[in-house]
């Protein structure tokens, strides 16, 4: 009976998430075209296009979702925000917070109907793995959209890790901010992983939290700093996420 009710939770889930973004698309068509004349940086579009992973978890009774850390005070402060990529999941899990920014994702989903032209309304910047040259068109779009005061994020591991260890980190997203002058916004996702394993379509039940660490300036900093900068994001969002792992086996265990 368990395994029937998990699947049919599975199946549920990916129907309204498929829904929503089906019927989330006219809605964002007409904000991206009401707003365009003032919102050059597709502030509002994205934030709505964020509200299917609200709907989507809420509506998931396996998924229960945190938000922790500290309060942007300011959600037009653009930051290059970073987090750690556990699962799929994390996308809808992140989208929880409450300001807009701007992914810089797979340019294969931007070619899915509906969701890729989600996307493409809500102003996200795709990037094709591998290719040196897509690369530097979309850091050059990361750096428009922070120009226009809407923060980026980035997955800096690349892609989701397979044992759950913490990947080592790529460059760009701290050259970015170190070129920009912006601040680094590290986020530390844990419980994500067991919600949806990599390459499987069943949900799991499961606990995930996104916390929010405190913003570190990058003002000053020159490229000779890009590796130590890395290194410091990497080792602060490891030992938080070990941090936040620990505090729910003592939760689980009390």
């Amino acid at each position: 009976m368990r395994q029937l009710y998990l699947t049919i939770c599975s199946a549920w889930t990916w129907f309204v998430l498929g829904s929503t973004i089906v019927l989330w698309c006219p809605a964002l068509a007409l904000v991206r075209l009401v707003t365009a004349p003032f919102d050059r940086g597709v502030y509002w579009a994205g934030l709505l296009f964020r509200k299917i992973a609200v709907v989507t978890v809420a509506l998931n009774p396996l998924w229960k979702v945190r938000v922790s850390g500290i309060r942007i005070t300011d959600p037009r402060r653009p930051y290059v925000v970073v987090s750690n990529h556990e699962s799929l999941v994390d996308i809808l899990l992140i989208s929880h917070l409450p300001w807009e920014m701007k992914w810089l994702s797979k340019a294969e989903l931007f070619r899915i109907p509906f969701l890729g032209w989600d996307m493409w309304l809500a102003g996200d910047i795709p990037v094709e793995r591998g290719t040196a040259r897509s690369a530097v068109r979309a850091l050059q779009r990361c750096r428009k959209v922070l120009a226009r005061r809407v923060s980026v994020i980035i997955f800096p591991e690349g892609t989701r890790s397979r044992t759950g260890e913490l990947l080592p980190f790529k460059d760009g997203a701290f050259h970015l901010a170190i070129e920009t002058g912006i601040p680094i916004l590290p986020l530390a996702v844990s419980g994500t992983g067991t919600a949806l394993a990599k390459r499987d379509w069943r949900v799991a039940p499961a606990l995930a939290e996104v916390r929010v660490l405190p913003p570190i300036e990058t003002a000053g900093m020159t490229k000779a700093d890009v590796a130590a900068l890395s290194a410091r994001v990497r080792n602060l969002i490891s030992a938080t996420r070990s941090e936040m792992q620990q505090g729910v086996t003592r939760g689980a265990t009390s």
